[in-house]
């Protein structure tokens, strides 16, 4: 997962250790060395996530995480504070000035980079929301309806009942959140249709070790609780578990035992995420279903896809970061319609669809575009990348048979696809018609050359 990290910390060795550990995994490293270099720099960089040392000389980690809060450019930036004091009071303060996680020294290297995988991917999921909620917005569909703040719902799991309700009473007048003591087979039995709750604190073992993370794959896996916030107790030291956890979906851990203060702190935080993102989600599915969705596939129109390529275009303009669009036109695709009638050509184009959305990342755009042609854009995306993605599709759709409506056989169809490779800041990449007609001449280029090909226009200069 490629992202820009700031490491903030007034000892240049630490710093240096830090940027070496982070760019063995491929990460980004800005650094700073004291806390108003921190905010000028996140200010001007944006970085996708920042580590930030407790103690500075200028200023501490609690009133950077303030300042950062404060401002709306750098409001959502992870923050991970770091520091060698082990008093809880510091952890208590960084957690209410809105870190999202402290980590003492010596860190744990397994944990911190699970740690940055997983705000790195919830920050992902966030900013897609808000990008195509700011395309509903370009589309001139109203602000969505202000929502009241609604008491959030938590569920806590352990292995003895008796844990759980211990967990109830510490945190008892520390939170507004409604909290119910669950087993894990009254998790897995919620039903689709109810509410399930925001937030679910799940002992990493329960009774047998591994089964609290199996069960938060579990509730990952099944579309009532798929959103849920969820959050590992762990035992103290337990590295290996806290880094499972992250990597398999968990928005948050907690060592056990745990102080309840800390536990509020973060319980609420997560709620709160939660119900900005579920807020976000509604808007988006509820003002955009029927205007810009194709209701053939399934999949977004022209009506969405223009201004949503736009916004695209126009964030990676200010990050700086490469992306990729392409053009995929289904390879005689009037010769299915006249031999096998209109059911069959609708049934290749369902079944097209659903094999690009199933080879693609959450973030990646997917339109239909024309009759047989789809638009597909790929944000942050390298040019090897990019054309991997693109011979991956062609190849995938070529290898999977369509079977015909009525049982009358199957067919096997291939794809022409045309790549525009886009480097922010060379001629013609942030012009959304210039793209366009790049991937489209090809295309054109790949249909005059035998079709079944993916042809790549790099670039401009």
């Amino acid at each position: 997962m490629a992202g820009r990290i700031l490491v903030v910390d007034d000892i240049a060795t630490n710093r240096i250790v830090m940027k070496v550990r982070l760019a063995e995994a491929c990460y980004e490293v800005l650094q700073a060395e004291d806390g108003r270099a921190a905010l000028d720099i996140a200010q001007r960089e944006r970085p996708d996530l920042i580590l930030l040392d407790m103690m500075m000389a200028d200023m501490d980690g609690v009133e950077v995480c303030r300042r950062l809060r404060a401002d709306p450019e750098t409001a959502d930036i992870p923050i991970i504070v770091i520091t060698a004091s082990r008093q809880s009071d510091h952890k208590m303060r960084a957690l209410a000035a809105g870190a999202d996680e402290f980590l003492p020294k010596p860190l744990d290297e397994l944990t911190l980079l699970a740690r940055v995988r997983s705000l790195l991917r919830a920050r992902e999921t966030a900013q897609e929301l808000a990008l195509r909620d700011s395309t509903r917005r370009a589309l001139g569909f109203a602000e969505a309806a202000e929502i009241f703040a609604r008491p959030g719902t938590a569920a806590l799991i352990s292995g003895q009942r008796e844990q759980a309700l211990s967990w109830k009473t510490a945190l008892k007048g520390r939170v507004q959140t409604g909290l119910t003591v669950m087993t894990r087979t009254q998790a897995l039995a919620l039903p689709e249709t109810s509410a399930s709750p925001d937030l679910f604190v799940i002992a990493a073992d329960l009774d047998r070790p591994g089964v609290g993370l199996r069960l938060l794959t579990d509730l990952r896996a099944r579309a009532a609780t798929r959103h849920a916030a969820i959050m590992i107790v762990v035992t103290e030291g337990d590295h290996q578990t806290a880094a499972m956890a992250l990597d398999l979906g968990a928005t948050d851990l907690i060592a056990a035992p745990f102080d309840p203060q800390e536990m509020a702190l973060r319980l609420e935080a997560q709620i709160q995420r939660k119900h900005q993102a579920d807020r976000l989600r509604a808007s988006v599915k509820d003002g955009l279903r029927m205007a810009v969705t194709d209701p053939l596939t399934g999949l977004f129109n022209r009506r969405y896809a223009l201004p949503h390529l736009r916004q695209i275009v126009s964030r990676a303009t200010e990050t700086e970061r490469p992306f990729a669009v392409m053009l995929l036109d289904i390879d005689r695709f009037k010769t299915v319609n006249d031999r096998h009638g209109h059911a069959a050509g609708d049934v290749v184009l369902q079944q097209i669809a659903q094999q690009i959305a199933a080879n693609l990342r959450p973030v990646d755009m997917i339109a239909r575009i024309g009759g047989e042609e789809f638009l597909i854009v790929l944000p942050e995306t390298a040019p090897g990348l990019a054309s991997r993605t693109a011979e991956r599709l062609r190849q995938q759709i070529g290898a999977t048979p369509v079977l015909l409506p009525g049982g009358i056989g199957s067919l096997v169809i291939s794809v022409s696809i045309g790549l525009a490779l886009c480097d922010p800041g060379a001629e013609g990449c942030n012009d959304i018609d210039a793209i366009l007609s790049r991937a489209d001449a090809a295309l054109y280029r790949a249909k005059s050359n035998g079709r079944n090909k993916v042809t790549i226009s790099p670039s401009a200069a």
